[in-house]
């Protein structure tokens, strides 16, 4: 089984919950799963735990305020991960349009600029048709997980 780093990025705790529910869901089928609520580089650069993106979207498609230190410091140092396995689930309204989700994108390009691998494809959660995130993201994450 894995060890799996959640970074949440939330503003009114949908994404925070959201993550929380995926660490029940993989620790029961026998991952290691750490949810941090307010990352720092140092969380991926002393370990090789494949990493789990939750974040929710802010204004024009922007990262939420715990999450965007983390953000700025990846894009700045750009410390280098070749090879590690990483998987983006993302809350967002399509009321915004083309900015839909795009915390996710933000965080995706991000990471690839550092020689992560992109696991499966992005979870997009609309608020407008989904009122429990966790409930499509958990089922989601187990999928995601298996192909580590």
């Amino acid at each position: 089984m894995a060890a799996i780093r959640i970074l949440t990025g939330s503003v009114y705790g949908g994404a925070l919950m959201t993550a929380r529910k995926i660490k029940e869901e993989l620790e029961a089928e026998g991952h290691q799963v750490v949810v941090l609520e307010n990352p720092e580089l140092s969380d991926i650069t002393d370990n090789e735990d494949a990493l789990l993106v939750c974040t929710s979207t802010t204004g024009d498609g922007e990262i939420p305020g715990n999450l965007l230190p983390f953000y700025i410091d990846l894009r700045e140092q750009l410390p280098q991960q070749p090879g590690r396995p990483f998987g983006i689930v993302v809350l967002g309204d399509s009321s915004y349009g083309d900015t839909f989700c795009g915390a996710g994108d933000l965080m995706e390009e991000a990471l690839l600029e550092t020689a992560a691998r992109k696991v499966g494809e992005t979870l997009k959660i609309d608020a407008l048709e989904t009122m429990e995130p966790e409930a499509e993201a958990a089922p989601w994450a187990k999928t995601w997980a298996a192909g580590l």
